[in-house]
């Protein structure tokens, strides 16, 4: 069977052209859309191409439990945020010691991927703005929770979280902190992010700075930010 999405750039164009039809013109007039490295840059990058934006990141790092990496007991990002999943906390038994092991560690690569990323470039101003956050699916969705804490703390005006790919309810999970939310793809049964695309490789540092490098990113030779 075919996957809705051949890769990270076709995800994005598909989302890109529900964004057309979901957000206003008034929505449209300011706005910025991030994406949630690695994996949520290019789909980012191609959703900003098709709107005819800038885009940009908001580095966000899981906090994995100590014996499931790949499960998200919480999340950190910009501005000394920290998500934690309290419920999933306390039925792993999670110690307090545990769960900061784990901050710090995530807090060093959140800093050296910021450092790389930007390259001394100023982060943009999101104040008053309609910001549109985009990853390239939802699983626990820990992640996207950080970022949008991240970005109230920072002012927006609104929050929309742009995925691919959620579970059926995903929407209820951040209906305290966005204010819209727009996805392209829910599936009957939700097996994780991957198996929803042909090619679901791992997005390199390297492919994130040729994104951001692109005509209507942060790092474009013309140097031209919103």
């Amino acid at each position: 069977m075919t996957a809705p999405f051949a890769d990270r750039t076709d995800a994005g164009r598909q989302l890109g052209q529900m964004l057309l039809r979901e957000l206003s013109a008034e929505q449209r007039a300011d706005l910025m859309v991030l994406g949630l490295p690695r994996g949520g840059v290019p789909v980012a990058a191609a959703v900003a191409a098709v709107l005819g934006v800038q885009f940009d990141i908001l580095p966000v790092r899981k906090l994995g439990l100590p014996f499931d990496p790949e499960l998200a007991m919480g999340a950190v990002a910009p501005g000394a945020v920290v998500y934690r999943d309290e419920e999933l906390i306390a039925w792993h038994h999670v110690s307090d010691t545990a769960f900061d092991y784990v901050l710090q560690r995530e807090r060093a690569e959140l800093e050296r991927r910021m450092t790389r990323y930007r390259a001394g470039s100023p982060p943009p101003v999101l104040a008053g703005r309609t910001v549109v956050v985009v990853d390239d699916g939802l699983a626990t969705g820990a992640t996207m929770q950080a970022a949008l804490l991240a970005l109230r703390g920072q002012g927006a005006a609104c929050c929309v979280v742009a995925v691919p790919v959620a579970p059926a309810g995903a929407a209820e999970r951040f209906r305290d902190v966005a204010d819209q939310f727009v996805r392209v793809h829910t599936p009957v049964r939700f097996d994780g992010v991957s198996r929803h695309y042909d090619d679901f490789s791992q997005t390199t540092d390297a492919e994130v700075l040729a994104c951001l490098a692109l005509p209507h990113g942060p790092l474009a030779p013309s140097g031209i930010r919103t």
